[in-house]
């Protein structure tokens, strides 16, 4: 109700001048409206995806409706429950509040999430795909994934990226290639405030020699209100499209080994300054890199399986994305239409989970997806509500049967199921595999090829 109500109210006109004014200032460029709740970004509770954020919105109507939008979110029934969770162990505000960032828009190239490492003897994790942030955070795309050693050794899984987020007419030619950034040198940039999750940082550009700094944002704190969880080609929204990846990108890899190590050494500066392991937001556009938040890391990926899963008629793998083993009822859920068929117990098979979906996993025991990666929204809630995830299984939602009864290891990215599948079969015996040096051979879906490089000196 008091969601409604505040949707409905009037911006107070000295507002609305303030609002005109600080616009006019950018230039009246196309901005993020982002919101940042007194709940969230702590090291108990990220909030992640239970807040709404609006991308590619341009003019004082649209940027206050926006920012209505996002006071409107502290309300929902799904940030509610969030906050009161108290398997997320934190207490709730005494008083919740919402303050809102407005942005100007980086129309990334490429974009992602990294987080930095917990202890010195752990990698860096950062996952990328072409475009801007929300499919990656959202779940909509597997995005390649980069596991930095501390020697600085790189193990890359690059996936096939089908489709991609833009700005509507901002759509690149094809033939995009991973070495735009090759050779940008980071920049750090402070903004006089260490605390701040709209920190943004910049690369400097050595054609021009010059280092930029503003505001940017590639993703929202939400799936964003003015992004559907829709990942067909279309437009989501007046301000956003999705399009289909053309076919010689799909496969190819986002990010260059120069710029890995650029991503992870701005990681290592952002976490000294932060006091801590950060769970960081950046984006890559037109050579420079932007790093556009970070806030403390609740709860950390499962390492990489030490030895490969057992392939059978019976066994499906995808990538380990929160710890845990269960079994339970298959229940296929492709939308908010099926969302009361969901019992408490049942493991969700998905195509991807929207932050809306948020309650589900409460109740539920577990949770496949056939896309997304351990950075996502929904693996780290998942994470942050003790559930087992495997993400990133194509044709979960064909390959699993409703109702069937299913065992999910969460650390290994192992579903077994109590009927053999003759997709199953064929998927298993086409799967690639790679020898990680002194590590076991490691299964990969088909979906995603392995290789381990060196950083170049």
């Amino acid at each position: 109700m008091a969601g409604r109500v505040i949707a409905s109210w009037p911006l107070a006109g000295g507002l609305l001048d303030s609002l005109a004014q600080a616009l006019g200032g950018l230039g009246d460029v196309p901005v993020a409206v982002r919101s940042s709740a007194n709940s969230e970004d702590t090291v108990h509770a990220s909030g992640a995806g239970q807040h709404e954020s609006v991308l590619a919105v341009r003019g004082v109507p649209d940027v206050a409706a926006a920012v209505r939008t996002c006071w409107e979110s502290l309300h929902s029934s799904r940030a509610i429950a969030y906050r009161n969770d108290p398997s997320t162990n934190h207490p709730p505000p005494d008083e919740p509040a919402m303050a809102v960032l407005i942005q100007r828009l980086v129309d990334a190239d490429i974009s992602g999430v990294m987080f930095t490492p917990a202890d010195p003897e752990s990698p860096t994790e950062i996952e990328a795909s072409w475009g801007l942030g929300p499919a990656v955070v959202g779940g909509t795309v597997t995005p390649d994934a980069y596991r930095v050693a501390p020697d600085g050794t790189i193990t890359r899984t690059i996936a096939h990226k089908q489709t991609r987020l833009d700005r509507t007419g901002t759509q690149p030619s094809t033939n995009l290639t991973a070495t735009h950034t090759a050779h940008s040198t980071a920049k750090l940039a402070s903004n006089g405030n260490a605390h701040s999750a709209a920190a943004l940082v910049s690369s400097e550009d050595t054609r021009s020699g010059t280092g930029q700094v503003g505001t940017g944002d590639t993703r929202s704190h939400a799936s964003t209100a003015a992004v559907d969880a829709s990942s067909a080609p279309g437009l989501v929204s007046g301000g956003l499209v999705v399009s289909e990846v053309s076919g010689v990108d799909r496969d190819r890899a986002t990010l260059d080994d120069a710029t890995v190590a650029r991503l992870v050494l701005l990681g290592q500066r952002v976490a000294a300054v932060l006091g801590g392991p950060q769970d960081i937001e950046w984006a890559i556009a037109d050579s420079h890199i932007w790093i556009l938040q970070a806030r403390p890391i609740t709860a950390t990926p499962p390492p990489a399986p030490s030895e490969a899963p057992v392939a059978s008629p019976t066994v499906l793998t995808g990538t380990p994305a929160s710890h845990g083993l269960v079994a339970g009822t298959a229940r296929i859920v492709r939308g908010p239409a099926d969302f009361l068929r969901v019992r408490p117990g049942d493991i969700l098979v998905c195509p991807y989970t929207d932050p809306a979906w948020t309650p589900l996993l409460r109740i539920a025991a577990g949770v496949l997806t056939e896309t997304g990666g351990v950075l996502s929204h929904a693996a780290i809630v998942a994470r942050e509500l003790r559930i087992p995830a495997i993400l990133g299984i194509p044709d979960a939602t064909t390959r699993i049967h409703d109702g069937a009864t299913i065992t999910i290891n969460g650390t290994t990215g192992t579903v077994t199921t109590t009927v053999p599948d003759a997709a199953v079969t064929t998927t298993i015996s086409d799967a690639a595999t790679t020898t990680v040096p002194d590590a076991a051979t490691t299964v990969v879906s088909d979906a995603a090829v392995t290789t381990v490089v060196s950083e170049a000196p």
